[in-house]
Formats: structure tokens, sequence, C-alpha cells
């Protein structure tokens, strides 16, 4: 598919594409049109397991299900109340998903890591009614979690199963007809992940999801009835809304698991899948795991980088050791998934370069973060946009709503990045994560990406650190590659001079083994400097004393 022509632009501002309609529909209605239109071909695939025990349905035997759970539900539970669920990824994650859509119900997607403290802050502030639980997650009993705080709760009325016995599969020998749902009735409730504050809870609709699963698939340009390998977190976009709903608009098999380098591995060679989103952290593993050599990866026609935009080295290497086209893209849970994506047709360059134009029917602008004005082109400011995408709201919180959309229904993403003239953009960083040194504005993105190139380098993050003369200075924690017997800061630092402005270049060096990442597999920036001030993460700053601060010299 390719970009569409255009005007080359002078300010950093796109106007939607009206090319491609968006559709009145619920998630219910694009299960039940892919059952009109392909009632045998596999919907779903249990890839949590081995071959001996992988489980398959149609999709006339998924919708029979989703059908049956959605009269359990009904039986239950009131239109519009919510629904939690608390589980790994499982076919019977996305079961209790359109079930709960076809009855009305608004689910509210939980992290399986969460702890008690953080689950009933979830619990409580999305008022939930009930919630489904698998019976553990890494050897944690979850029901018992839940019963350890459900007396904190006086909105939850009962806990639900999802393993064999629970009355959700108990499904009625006569149902009453199910509730009309409305596409712009609330689907789902997910949760941002909290870093600068309490987690709040956003709440997105039947059409916004469906719409937005179906655009990104669309600009994708997969053949219909293919393979849909996905790990990407069911209590996230990447799992329940581009996974569940998207294979379903081309009438895909999707394969829900978890991911695991070598078993991920695996399923590629045994199911063959042609789609595999991923972030650059797996696909950094995947691809440093001892059995990656000669596996057959011929199956796979695209992976899509979701959760953040990716440097110009990893897009160059997936390309060349996966044989595939590698899509970025650039996506917020608000925004109910993906903003902007490459076209398949796009220049190596752009899709090293770039994470692609907006998805249709969305307008997108990028604004300077302190005077509201749309920028020129090529110049850094925050994201903004406008469209059937945006969220609905945070879930009881109306000034924090009224402060992330503006009063002409413009969406201020957080993110900083630019556009070029042909409405092309990059993300450079957070407006939270930029480093102000000397009064100069620094953004880790382009630090990340200089870095990203050097051969002893894997995995690289900038962050700021606090500095009594420089206010923050610039520190870059690093993940040295596999075989890597030595690290040399130094040869690091020198290798940044020749790349980039002095102001630029970390004066500050620290070694991990491992970075922290939410479930997503996004580095948590926010942990680094714990890390840093526990002496987890290695200082191996050259000439340590006299590298903070050498006055006067820096520029």
């Amino acid at each position: 598919m390719n970009a569409p022509a255009r005007a080359r632009l002078t300010r950093s501002s796109w106007e939607k594409d009206r090319s491609v309609e968006i559709l009145d529909v619920t998630a219910g209605q694009v299960l039940r049109d892919a059952v009109a239109a392909v009632p045998d071909s596999v919907a779903l695939v249990d890839g949590t397991v081995g071959a001996e025990g992988r489980r398959t349905w149609t999709y006339s035997q998924f919708l029979e299900v989703a059908e049956g759970v959605a009269a359990v539900l009904g039986s239950r539970y009131q239109q519009g109340e919510r629904l939690a669920v608390w589980a790994p990824n499982m076919p019977e994650w996305e079961m209790v998903q359109f079930g709960a859509a076809m009855a009305g119900l608004v689910i509210v997607a939980v992290n399986p890591a969460y702890t008690a403290v953080e689950l009933q802050y979830v619990l409580a502030q999305s008022e939930a009614a009930g919630i489904v639980v698998a019976r553990e997650h890494r050897g944690v009993d979850l029901i018992g979690v839940v019963d350890s705080i459900r007396h904190t709760l006086p909105h939850l009325r009962e806990v639900l199963s999802m393993d064999a016995s629970s009355p959700l599969w108990e499904f009625p020998t006569s149902r009453g007809e199910l509730p009309n749902v409305d596409p712009d009735d609330p689907l789902m409730m997910q949760y941002t992940s909290g870093t600068t504050g309490k987690p709040k809870g956003v709440v997105l609709t039947h059409r916004a999801l469906c719409n937005n699963s179906r655009l990104f698939g669309r600009r994708l340009a997969l053949p219909d009835q293919s393979v849909w390998l996905n790990c990407m977190p069911m209590f996230h976009i990447g799992g329940s809304s581009f996974g569940a709903i998207g294979s379903m608009w081309s009438r895909s098999a999707h394969i829900v698991t978890t991911f695991d380098p070598a078993g991920m591995l695996d399923l590629i060679e045994d199911l063959k899948p042609a789609f595999v989103p991923l972030v650059p952290t797996m696909v950094l593993a995947m691809m440093e795991h001892p059995s990656f050599t000669g596996r057959d990866l011929s199956s796979v026609d695209v992976i899509m980088a979701g959760s953040t935009t990716v440097s110009p080295e990893i897009v160059r290497r997936v390309e060349a050791e996966f044989g595939c086209a590698f899509v970025p893209c650039f996506g917020q849970t608000e925004a109910s998934g993906v903003i902007a994506q490459a076209h398949r047709s796009d220049s190596a360059e752009d899709k090293s370069g770039r994470a692609g134009q907006a998805l249709e029917q969305i307008d997108l602008k990028v604004i300077d973060p302190v005077t509201a004005e749309i920028v020129p082109c090529g110049e850094v400011g925050q994201f903004c946009l406008r469209g059937y995408t945006t969220m609905r709201e945070y879930f009881g919180m109306p000034e924090e709503t009224t402060a992330t959309i503006d009063v002409d229904g413009w969406l201020h993403t957080g993110d900083l990045g630019f556009m070029d003239d042909r409405g092309y953009v990059q993300v450079v960083g957070r407006l939270k994560d930029m480093i102000i040194r000397g009064g100069e504005n620094i953004y880790p993105r382009e630090i990340e990406d200089s870095l990203d190139k050097h051969p002893d380098i894997s995995e690289v993050a900038v962050i700021g650190v606090p500095d009594d003369y420089w206010g923050e200075q610039v520190a870059a924690v690093v993940r040295v590659a596999p075989g890597v017997a030595t690290a040399n800061a130094e040869e690091w630092a020198d290798y940044a001079r020749a790349h980039l402005a002095g102001a630029k270049v970390p004066r500050l060096w620290y070694l991990l083994d491992r970075m922290p990442t939410n479930p997503g597999g996004k580095i948590q920036k926010f942990r680094l400097l714990d890390l840093i001030k526990s002496g987890v993460a290695v200082d191996a700053t050259p000439e340590r004393s006299s590298s903070r601060s050498k006055k006067g010299s820096e520029s």
C-alpha cells in the first residue's frame, strides 16, 4: 500500500485522510461477520502449550463459546457494569473479552504481574462489579491475592475463576436475547503504566478499538486468512485489540502465547505465522538466542514494532536476519492504539528513520510545548491528535481528562517528536523524559539511536541525572552485546562525540545485565535512577572524578 500523494507541508499539521470510511461496528459484529465469511477457518490457537496439548477453535466454534460466555455474564451483571480480567495470555482471556463485549459489559484489563496493592487500586478505582481470575501466574496464587483484598472492595460482587470448573463455561441451554450494544459504548478500560503518578483508567469504545485495529491491519497489507503470532499482553491493546480483533478483520488465525525467545522461534517454525508483532527488547532477545541461526523463519512476512519507535540499527538487523518486512509504528493507549504507521512500500531509509504517517481519519499536529503553536516541519514538539480514535475519558478523573483532551477535541499525547514535509513522523521521547542540561533541551532518543549502532552495545537507555551545576547530566545505561567481555565506556563516549554535539554526549555511564521493562517490553526509565542510586547499575564512567562537570569545557 502506497503513501498518499499530497502537497508538501510547511507546518507540522496533517489533515486526516478521509478515503477510508469509519464503520459503525462492535466487537461482537466483527466476530459474527468473520463467522459468516469463513465459519470453518481457524480463529484461535493456544500457543501457550506444546504441540501435543495445543487447542484450536474455528470461527464458528469461537462464536459459540463467546455467545455462551455472554449469556452467563448477562445473567449475572447489568449492561455497562465493569468486569475485570486478571490473567496472563491464554485463549480464555479472548473468550471472556468477546463474551463480555456481547453482553454489553466493560472489560477492565489488569496486568497479571500486579501486586495486591496495585490490584486493589485498579479494582477500587474502576468500581469493578466482578473479576475473572486465572489460578496462578509465575507461581503466584492469583485467586488468593484477590481473596486477601476483597473485603476492601464494596463494589466487587463476585470472583470467577478461568479454569474448567468455572461457572463461566456452564452455558445455559435456553438463552435469552443478548442486549443491543452501540458502537460508541465503552468496550474496555486499560490502565496507564503509572510511572508518574497513580494509573489512570483509559475508557475505549467499540468503534475506536475495532476501527483502529482494522486500519492498522489494512496498512500491513497481509494476505487474508493468514496466521498471526501474538505474544503481546492481552491486558494491553497489542493483545486484546490488534491481536484479538485485528486478526478477525482479515479472517486470520490468532495464536495467543506468552513471550519466550526459544518458544517464539519454535512457534514460527511449527505454525508458520505471517505476522509477528513485537517490541524491540523481544526482537533482540530472539535474534540473540543461541538457537536463532538456522531456524526456518521464512513464513514471517511482517514484524511490527509496537509500544515504541525503533532505532535504525534494529530495523536493519531485523530485515536482514529475519528476511521480512519491518513495519514501525507510533501509538498510545489513549489513542486506542496506532497513531502513525509505516507503509510496506516505504523506503528502507524511511522505515528506519520514521514511524510512518498518521492512519486514516486521524488529524495529527506537532505543537510547541510552551506556546501550543504548531511548529514548522522538522522542529521537535508535542504530538496532538484528533479523531474517532481518541479515548472517551480517564474513568473517574475529570480533571486529568480535561488536561489531556482540550476544548477542541485534541488529545495531547505527551510524546515529543517531529513531522517532516511529507507528514512522516518520528518520536524522540516523552515530554517528561526530556533532559534540560544547562538550559538546553536534550532528547534521549537521538542519543540512543546513535549509540545503538555501536557493535558492543545491545541496548541503551539515556536518562537525566540530577547535577548541582548543570541541573541535569546525561547518563547512558547500557546492556552490552553478547560476547563482549570488557565494557569500554571511554570508547563509547568517543563514538558518541563523533556523531553528536558535545552537550549530548553522555558524561555518566552505567552497566546492567538486564533492562527493567514493563510486561509490554518497554524499558521503564523511571526505575533506572533507582538502580543507579542503589548500585545495581554498575558505574562504568571513565575518569569518574573529573567527568561530573568540567565547567566551561563542555559544549
